[in-house]
């Protein structure tokens, strides 16, 4: 079967709670990915048991103690026994983002929704792992930086000013490191308020022009060319455009509204702009591996497998692959990150702590020296 696209086209102010949804600053209340995981994975299992719909989300509404979650629960209900159809009663809701949604509409239309119920799980359960893995290695070195910081600051501002006041009693030359040390002490105030002001200039700007096309391809040009955490993050956003497109032509989704949905949820700007010349290609009669060959953000190895994929007719197979494939790769780099950045810490702060003694005991060694003599 085949879906007008003019059905997958959003407003913007759908468009925006969509990139609101999936990863920046919310101000209004949301269904968190773990409830979202729950939601899908007891759904599923409800109406594969062959409860109907409407009992489903009652059966899940009583379950439910959060007064949020139960309320949403019962107005998608509602709308259901009103004749509206699942996939209009949760986009209404302003819950859950177009690719939800439209993946929702596919499985009713299709009569796979208890398929498309698992693979929204999955997609949100792998995401959850995600999280959790880059949170439980990132924490231990964010924390030794705050403290890092915290303990240059204090040399600064009261021990290096204590050895400030013995040299002025000295009245030699105190060594070129030392003279660096003290100008920085006697400017660390400024220098750190001065940080402190650029990071929150950063965040305004960011939040002020983060929807900004030219802003977005500029900061995400960036972060592909950072060593090491460039290739994780294409990794992580591919691993994405892998498993979306899996569920939606698994789903019997058009290869061109498989594209649309899939753009809509990635909203990654080097694969949402490769998504849009990928499909005027592919209108023209191009194939998909020849669309995806002109675009750097592919991977060569994941067009060489959708080649070999369109050709025996098994794209949502490969695409099912790929996924499996990269989330190992993604879930091994990411313990990768805190084995390497444990001792890079360890060192560059032994190296700061190290030249900051060294330079304010020097000339005491110095000193003891000559008295000596």
């Amino acid at each position: 079967m085949s879906f007008d696209l003019s059905t997958y086209k959003t407003s913007k102010a759908e468009e925006k709670d969509f990139r609101i949804e999936t990863g920046s600053l919310q101000f209004s209340k949301k269904l968190s990915d773990k409830k979202k995981e729950i939601f899908y994975r007891e759904l599923g299992m409800l109406l594969r048991s062959g409860v109907d719909f409407k009992k489903a989300l009652e059966i899940l509404s009583n379950q439910s103690d959060n007064k949020f979650e139960k309320e949403l629960i019962i107005g998608i209900k509602e709308k259901v026994i009103e004749g509206k159809s699942i996939y209009e009663s949760m986009r209404e809701t302003d819950q859950f983002s177009a690719y939800e949604y439209y993946s929702i509409q596919i499985g009713e239309e299709t009569r796979k929704l208890e398929e498309v119920l698992g693979e929204l799980q999955k997609y949100f359960n792998r995401k959850i792992q995600m999280k959790r893995q880059i949170v439980s290695v990132m924490t231990y070195p964010t924390i030794v930086m705050l403290v890092t910081i915290l303990v240059l600051y204090f040399m600064l501002n009261k021990v290096v000013p204590m050895f400030s006041s013995v040299f002025k009693q000295f009245g030699s030359e105190l060594p070129k490191s030392t003279q660096i040390i003290l100008k920085i002490s006697n400017h660390s105030g400024t220098i750190f308020s001065f940080v402190i002001a650029f990071i929150v200039g950063l965040t305004i700007v960011h939040f002020l022009l983060k929807t900004k096309d030219s802003y977005r391809a500029f900061t995400t040009g960036m972060l592909l060319k950072i060593p090491y955490f460039g290739n994780l993050i294409r990794k992580i956003y591919i691993s994405r455009f892998c498993q979306a497109m899996n569920l939606l032509i698994t789903s019997k989704t058009t290869l061109i509204n498989s594209l649309t949905l899939t753009g809509k949820m990635i909203s990654f700007y080097p694969i949402e702009m490769a998504i849009h010349q990928i499909k005027e290609d592919i209108t023209r009669g191009a194939s998909l591996n020849e669309s995806l060959k002109k675009h750097t953000v592919f991977e060569n190895k994941m067009v060489s497998m959708v080649e070999v994929a369109e050709q025996v007719n098994q794209l949502e197979t490969m695409f099912e692959r790929l996924t499996e494939q990269y989330n190992e790769e993604i879930s091994h780099q990411t313990k990768m990150i805190g084995v390497i950045l444990e001792p890079m810490i360890i060192i560059v702060i032994g190296a700061i702590v190290g030249v900051i003694m060294v330079s304010m005991y020097a000339p005491m060694f110095d000193l003891s020296k000559i008295i000596n003599k």
